[in-house]
């Protein structure tokens, strides 16, 4: 097919064969969203720009370490709420294929798309090629973490390689940026217009020591510490550095008066250059108040009124895994998605939030896309913990070495116990929940994806279980 000429014949057949692997893979228990871009693609390695280009409004490039999947979420949500059509991997299949695959789902046979826009959620290791393929319009960038340094190196390594691409931009791309991750913020000088920053303004909303698990402490320009006037997750924050002046840039968006309510959600006033507004946000965490301004901030560069913005981001509910509410064999549950020290670290700051003593299913996986490495899991600030657990059962691939880290935390060891299969750990743990309790599960991406694959095969499951993710 690639000795083809691009006529709409070989288009359509392209597509055709697409909706067919998709079909095929579907069928054979898989979620059929990686694959089809990824035959696609070796027939044709252009695909993505041959349909990128079409879209009338161009595309949205979302990438980072943590939350790109629920920011992505909350910008569809506004989108759609405007009445716009959205090509979206809405599956979680960000790779290069993953976003191949959807554009040839939203094509119709002769290429045409069948959106206004593309968003695309993208693997910060994959995100150069998206963008030099992808036409965006709009290219989002949120944090970067250590996560799965055995497959993607230090920071410094992925920076480098976002930079090199934020350098190549067309001058018309409005690129938005995290004001408070001083690695994504620096990346704003690299472009010479515009650059929409977005941040936090409330310092009653952070602390003053860094955590453990932070990251960029150093100054980009001449390598000394930061000095921060608050920290907000990890090293996100307000920060300068004193030998050489370099500094925070002022966000054009950012949130002040932020008022967390525990699991129920948050409260803030999101400000922006055509005036502020109250957002009442029904996910919890100061990680999903960075994720809210994200998506708040492209929406406004697409120029979404800031009356969509609110209305769309207050009617979000939970993205697949991240804070889902689920009735469980009629016991409730909350799934939380763990995969680094930094989320790790908001969601145990979220949970100690929470009264009374918390019953915990830890599964713990060293998948391909988990990470094999773990030792991430002891710059966790599980100390925090201690006192808090009525009992946790550990669970995954790699449920010993978890129990042993909740050990070294102070959790007593009567408190914990093993179960590797993660079925099983799931149906003693509902077993030991009281009437009216609460089991807070806290999975590694994988161990996600089969925890619900086997609450729907196996388990009573109140709320609509949604489309199941396989990459």
């Amino acid at each position: 097919m690639a000795g083809i000429q691009d006529t709409k014949a070989a288009m359509g057949l392209k597509v055709a064969l697409a909706r067919s692997v998709r079909v095929a893979s579907s069928l054979g228990g898989h979620g059929g969203t990686n694959l089809p871009g990824k035959v696609v693609r070796a027939l044709d390695p252009s695909i993505i720009r041959r349909l990128a280009v079409k879209l009338p409004r161009g595309s949205v490039v979302v990438s980072a370490t943590n939350g790109k999947t629920t920011t992505s979420a909350m910008i569809y949500s506004i989108l759609a709420g405007e009445g716009l059509k959205v090509a979206h991997n809405r599956e979680g299949a960000n790779l290069t294929e993953g976003v191949a695959s959807a554009l040839l789902k939203d094509a119709s046979l002769s290429g045409a798309p069948g959106s206004d826009l593309g968003l695309f959620e993208v693997d910060e290791n994959h995100f150069p090629e998206v963008v030099a393929q992808g036409a965006p319009a709009v290219v989002l960038l949120m944090n970067l973490f250590r996560d799965q340094l055995d497959r993607y190196g230090e920071l410094e390594s992925i920076a480098q390689r976002w930079s090199d691409t934020v350098k190549r931009l067309d001058p018309a791309v409005k690129l938005v940026l995290n004001a408070d991750d001083p690695l994504v913020a620096d990346l704003g000088a690299l472009k010479t217009a515009a650059v929409v920053y977005y941040g936090i303004q409330d310092e009653s909303a952070g602390g003053d020591v860094m955590q453990h698990a932070s990251d960029s402490k150093y100054c980009s320009v001449c390598g000394k510490p930061y000095e921060y006037r608050v920290f907000y997750i990890g090293h996100e924050g307000i920060y300068r550095c004193l030998n050489c002046g370099h500094s925070r840039p002022s966000p054009a968006i950012y949130a002040r008066e932020v008022r967390p309510h525990g699991m129920e959600g948050c409260r803030f006033t999101l400000v922006a250059p055509d005036g502020e507004f109250e957002v009442t946000l029904g996910l919890p965490g100061l990680y999903n108040v960075y994720n809210a301004l994200a998506a708040a901030a492209c929406c406004l560069s697409l120029g979404i009124s800031p009356e969509a913005v609110k209305t769309g981001l207050e009617a979000f509910s939970a993205a697949f895994g991240r804070v889902e509410r689920l009735t469980v064999d009629g016991h409730k549950t909350i799934l939380l998605l763990v995969k680094n020290p930094a989320g790790f670290n908001e969601v145990v700051r979220t949970l100690l939030a929470e009264p009374g003593k918390k019953r915990l299913l830890m599964a713990l996986n060293d998948n391909i896309a988990d990470g094999r490495d773990i030792s991430w899991i002891w710059d966790v600030d599980l100390e925090a913990l201690a006192g808090e657990v009525e009992w946790a059962v550990c669970s995954g691939t790699r449920a010993a070495e978890m129990a042993i880290r909740f050990k070294y935390a102070g959790v007593g060891t009567e408190l914990l116990t093993v179960a590797g299969d993660l079925r099983g750990a799931l149906r003693e743990s509902l077993a030991r929940l009281k009437e009216g309790e609460l089991l807070y599960i806290l999975p590694t991406y994988t161990a996600m994806l089969a925890l619900r694959q086997a609450m729907s095969q196996h388990f009573r499951v109140a709320e609509p279980m949604g489309d199941l993710v396989w990459k």
